[in-house]
Formats: structure tokens, C-alpha cells, sequence
């Protein structure tokens, strides 16, 4: 995982709709960028509906959430129409970005999450994320953040 506290690497990844992201458009904002193996497995799916059932809490607070994985352009498409999630999910078929934010083991994918300050810094590393309590320990922690700053 990378370290906390440590700048987050920038990206250029294609989401659902074809629509182009990377890091720097998230500048000024947090960002939970969460890493997952695999469209429609139990959990990833679990995973991504907890995280949609908790977007209007997330918007509140200002944090955007991309997920990652190696699936194509066209699964992740799939995969948010039927499951209605209205967050970018990124294709990362060459498992660059993957790579970058150490959340691979060979061509696996691990659930891993990193919440990115508004200035790009990694603020917390997420490591075997539980998918149904991992949106709320996300907001509590910019909570946490917050009153420090």
C-alpha cells in the first residue's frame, strides 16, 4: 500500500461512459479512489452498492469516489447500469494505475481504498476494506480530518 501521507499518483483512465479522469480533476476536493477485483463478484458488487447507498453522505462531505479496476470500459458499463451506480468506475485494463497505488498481486486486483486530501495527499490507507462498514468509516475520517484542520 503506499504510505499515508505521501503523494497520490496522478492517473488517465477512461470511466463507464467513455468520459476521460484523472487525479487532477478532483483538485480542492477528497477523493475516495477504491480499488476492487472484479465487476459482478459478491463482494465488489456489495462493495459498490454500499458505496452508492452512501453518496448523498458522501457529496455532503465533498468526496468524490472513483473505483478501479482492470474489467473493461464495457463491463464497468454493465456493471453500473445494473446495479445504478452513478460514480465513475475506471477502467484500468494495463493495471498501471493499479500498480502505481500498490494494489496488485501479480494481475490480481486487491479491495484496497486510499482517501486523497483536497491537495492530492494520500490521508488513509484502506487496507482488506469490509464492504458494508467502509463508507462510513470513510466519512468519519474526513470528519476527523476536518477538525484537525
Amino acid at each position: 500500500m503506499l504510505k499515508e501521507n505521501s503523494f497520490a499518483p496522478d492517473f488517465n483512465l477512461i470511466d463507464q461512459e467513455g468520459r476521460m479522469h484523472s487525479l487532477a480533476d478532483y483538485k480542492g476536493n477528497w477523493v475516495l479512489i477504491y480499488f476492487y477485483p472484479k465487476d459482478f463478484t459478491p463482494n465488489c458488487t456489495a462493495e459498490a452498492c454500499f458505496i452508492r447507498d452512501a453518496l448523498a453522505d458522501f457529496k455532503e462531505m465533498h468526496i468524490n469516489v472513483v473505483g478501479i479496476n482492470n474489467d473493461s470500459q464495457e463491463s464497468h458499463k454493465k456493471f453500473a447500469e445494473k446495479h445504478k451506480l452513478s460514480f465513475p468506475l475506471l477502467a484500468d485494463p494495463k493495471m498501471e494505475t493499479i500498480k502505481a497505488y500498490k494494489a496488485n498481486f501479480l494481475f490480481l486486483t486487491w479491495r484496497i481504498s486510499y482517501l486523497i486530501s483536497p491537495k492530492g495527499v494520500v490521508r488513509k490507507a484502506y487496507g482488506f476494506v469490509n464492504p458494508s462498514s467502509h463508507p462510513g468509516e470513510v466519512i468519519e475520517d474526513v470528519k476527523k480530518f476536518l477538525e484537525v484542520v
